[in-house]
This record gives structure tokens, sequence and C-alpha cells, in this order.
């Protein structure tokens, strides 16, 4: 009959706990110990810096993204633009090459404005659709809408929060190495000692 709970493999998650010395073993060595407490002390400032550090990121993300939403809204317009024909010819960029349609607007001066924009699924002469113009009346691209905003601030949390735990990540690299050294040279000596005291527990 095997030992209780022989066989059971242990979680990713638990694995990893014990990688990192945080697993509570009274076999534990003193060296181990250290390495423990050094774990949790890092553990800790990594959950007291990154938390604030991840936040401001964030709020400063914000705070940009809504000052660009403002001064995007306040620079362009939406009006009605309406089809005169259909038919054309355009290009984005080198290869693309896309149907237009030749429509009619009024921009913000009041001034009318003609020109090409992109055709869409039964564009016929006549039909209306709503654009984007800057204050000059040309076609523009749509402002930044709020969920962008909101999304780049999740990013920026998200970022901020994993790039401060790089830097901690890397001490305890540096401290693990050097534990490890310790207990390289802790098992040497134990080994010297077994083999200096087998010399005089031979028996006679």
């Amino acid at each position: 009959m095997g030992r209780p709970g022989a066989g059971q493999r242990c979680s990713p998650a638990r694995r990893l706990w014990r990688r990192l010395g945080l697993e509570h073993n009274e076999l534990r060595r003193r060296i181990d110990r250290v390495q423990r407490r050094t774990a949790l002390a890092l553990l800790a400032l990594f959950l007291l810096a990154a938390p604030p550090f991840a936040l401001w990121c964030a709020s400063w993300s914000y705070d940009a993204g809504t000052r660009a939403e403002r001064a995007e809204h306040a620079d362009r317009a939406r009006v009605t633009a309406t089809v005169l024909s259909t038919g054309g010819v355009g290009t984005t960029g080198d290869r693309y090459v896309h149907e237009t349609v030749q429509a009619r607007w009024t921009g913000p001066d009041r001034r009318p404005h003609t020109g090409a924009l992109p055709s869409w699924k039964g564009a016929k002469a006549g039909d209306t659709r709503a654009i984007w113009v800057d204050r000059a009346g040309e076609v523009s691209m749509r402002p930044r809408p709020h969920s962008r905003t909101v999304t780049d601030a999740a990013y920026a949390a998200f970022a901020a929060f994993a790039a401060g735990g790089v830097p901690i990540l890397g001490v305890y690299a540096l401290f693990r190495h050097r534990f490890d050294r310790i207990r390289d040279a802790e098992w040497e000596a134990g080994w010297a000692r077994m083999d200096t005291d087998a010399g005089h527990n031979r028996p006679s």
C-alpha cells in the first residue's frame, strides 16, 4: 500500500511556490529559510509598489486620452454628405483599390464642399451619409472614441503592473543564484565531513 498522497501531482502553482522557496517546510535549512524570507519581502514590496504605479499609469493614460478626445471633437464636426454620382475609383497606399462616390456636403464654415468618399454597398445618387470633417470642411477621421481611452488606460495599467515585477524578479534571481552557491558549498562541506567521519567510525 502506498503512502498517503503518493502518486498525486502538484499543481503548477504549487510547484512554482516551492521553486521560489515560499513553501513552509520544517526540514528546510537555514539558507532555505533566509531565501523564503527574502522572497516574501520582495513579494510584499511588489504588492505595495506595483498597484499604485499601475494606477498612476492608468490615470495618466486616461487623462491624456480624454484631452485627445476633447481636442479632436473640438476640431471636427459631423455633417451629412449627399451622393452626386457613383462608380469612381480610389486608392489607399500603393496596392489597395476601392470604389468611391462623388458627394457634396456643407462644412462648419457654411460653405459647400465636394469630394470623393469611399463607396458603400448599394450606394446611389441622392443617398446620404454622415461624415466627419475638419474646420476647413475637408474630410477627416472620426474623433477618438471614449472606449479607446478606457482600453488604453487598461492596457497601461496592465503593462505597468507587469513591468513593476521585472526588476523585482531580477533582484530575486540574483539572490537565488547566491543562495544556490551557498547551498552547494554547504553540500560539499557536509560530504567532506561525512568522508572524514567515516574513517573514524570503521570497525577495528
